[in-house]
């Protein structure tokens, strides 16, 4: 017997609503993903895409404004190749970039070059500035610190435990100065160079750790807050940061790369990016310059706290508290 067309149009309607509902169900269900790799474009008007790592020392905005001339700097004038920086929201999501080989290029502090040779890549060029590597232990110039000895029970704001100059440095001198920097101090680490400064500034912390071109920087940015700011102390120097290549990148493209690199210096443009970038030049480097680094992080895990230049940071012998002070 057939049924009524009327019955027969409900039960189309009802089967239609049964299967959305399945369908809504399953998508609902269905497990989200840990992680978001996003996907770039490999080349742009039939030239190659290079991206380029760049170390998060700086808050997202201000690494932009700072590196994004350098990118372009690059593309006007290496045929068939575009460069575009990438950067980090962490140091360990940097990290995790060498660690994987994600980019072709990285530009990367002393610390992250040991672990990006460990990972594949080798150093072709490096900031020429060494003098400028150094770490600075900022106070406010009405606190009652004068001498290392007055840091004990002291909140100090350091960016990452693998920041070298302004929290590896920092650490060592204090070391040597007699604190026991994982016991004798409260350790911070706020995320970002700039955080640093702004957490001391806002009375957070009692000491900052910086190093000078962060330090200019937030001058130039919060003169107001800067001006009740003093250095207390800096410390030795290290070779400053390097460029690096991942070992399949083409020769031919890192030789082009230091010849435009190198002679930034010597044209206007080129001059004005490298102070945009808070540098002065690049120099010649290769991975045995960075051996002084490797004597330094044996000498760090001997004395101030086990870090392992071969592997992720997996913190020290304390938890150190990790707090976001940045307002960007």
């Amino acid at each position: 017997m057939s049924m009524p067309f009327c019955n027969s149009r409900r039960l189309g309607h009802s089967l239609l609503l049964l299967y959305c509902l399945l369908i809504l169900l399953v998508g609902c269900s269905k497990a989200p993903e840990d992680h978001y790799t996003p996907r770039y474009a490999t080349t742009v008007n039939d030239k190659t895409v290079y991206r380029f790592a760049i170390l998060p020392q700086y808050n997202p905005q201000l690494l932009s404004r700072l590196y994004t001339p350098f990118m372009d700097y690059l593309s006007a004038r290496i045929p068939d190749a575009t460069f575009a920086m990438e950067s980090s929201a962490t140091f360990a999501a940097f990290e995790r970039k060498i660690s994987q080989r994600a980019t072709p290029f990285v530009l990367a502090n002393p610390y992250h070059t040991l672990l990006g040779i460990q990972s594949g890549y080798s150093v072709f060029a490096k900031q020429a500035d060494d003098q400028e590597f150094r770490g600075l232990l900022l106070v406010r110039r009405d606190s009652t610190i004068h001498s290392p000895a007055d840091l004990r029970g002291k909140r100090i704001a350091y960016p990452s435990p693998t920041a070298v100059a302004a929290a590896m440095l920092p650490q060592a001198f204090l070391q040597a100065h007699g604190i026991d920097v994982m016991h004798d101090t409260q350790t911070e680490y706020v995320g970002s160079q700039e955080s640093t400064i702004l957490a001391l500034s806002l009375g957070q912390v009692d000491v900052a750790a910086s190093w000078p071109p962060a330090w200019r920087a937030f001058q130039q940015l919060h003169p107001q807050q800067a001006a009740a700011i003093k250095i207390m102390w800096q410390t030795a120097n290290l070779p400053s940061n390097s460029l690096m290549a991942r070992n399949d990148v083409a020769p031919e493209l890192v030789s082009q790369l230091q010849q435009v690199i190198f002679d930034m210096p010597n044209n206007p443009e080129g001059r004005a990016v490298l102070k945009q970038m808070l540098t002065d030049s690049f120099t010649i480097a290769s991975n045995a310059t960075y051996d002084s680094m490797r004597e330094f992080v044996r000498h760090f895990s001997h004395t101030v706290r086990p870090i392992n230049c071969y592997e992720l940071p997996r913190g020290g012998p304390q938890q150190a508290k990790t707090t976001h002070f940045d307002k960007h």
